[in-house]
């Protein structure tokens, strides 16, 4: 429900009362759920608002949802780049199998055909991009530092195949939850393999 003064917010204080009331209506009712006439009415302002800033209910979506999952990812640090790497997984695991999973999923599927909308959930960290990226390259960095990695594996590509083949079997296998012997078999089969064939490693195995 409208306050009073609501109306004359403007700007980013308005914007920032869009997005949380969509990431409210995406919570309560998902992707189904969102329309702009209950994102307007809970943000207590009116859809022109919202037409203004986004041009349809699904670029809200998205908006909403990478506002929701913008949490900062901070990478772990045991000491082990496979301890590393399978903790990263284990998190992305938990986030996709979560309501806000079915979220992203349920987006994902709406913007098929739609390269803009895709593009900007896929810089999500739970996506594999934006920090999440950065997170790998971060664990990346380390196993370089440590002996564990030659240099020439802290590359970008190297960095988002982990969370790109976790995304696989969630939307191309339509897995509901991936077991953690997946995840393993992630690691262990793809992705250390290809770290420690991008040059010498000198170091302790992972």
């Amino acid at each position: 429900m409208a306050h009073g003064g609501q109306g004359r917010r403007r700007g980013a204080a308005l914007e920032e009362a869009i997005l949380r009331a969509a990431a409210e209506v995406l919570k309560d009712s998902g992707v189904a759920g969102l329309t702009m006439e209950e994102v307007a009415r809970r943000a207590g302002t009116n859809k022109n608002a919202l037409y203004r800033r986004w041009p349809n209910r699904l670029a809200l979506g998205v908006a909403a949802y990478r506002r929701l999952a913008e949490a900062q990812t901070v990478p772990p640090d045991t000491g082990s780049l496979r301890c590393d790497a399978l903790e990263m997984l284990r998190r992305a695991n938990s986030t996709w199998s979560s309501p806000y999973g079915e979220i992203l999923r349920g987006l994902i599927v709406a913007a098929d055909g739609t390269s803009e909308l895709l593009a900007e959930l896929r810089r999500d960290p739970a996506a594999g991009g934006g920090a999440c990226e950065a997170a790998w390259l971060t664990l990346l960095g380390r196993a370089v530092a440590r002996g564990e990695a030659a240099p020439e594996a802290l590359h970008p590509r190297v960095a988002s195949a982990p969370t790109a083949l976790l995304r696989n079997e969630y939307v191309t296998r339509g897995a509901p939850a991936v077991p953690d012997a997946v995840l393993a078999e992630i690691v262990d089969e793809v992705f250390l393999p290809l770290v420690h064939g991008r040059g010498p490693v000198g170091g302790p195995s992972a």
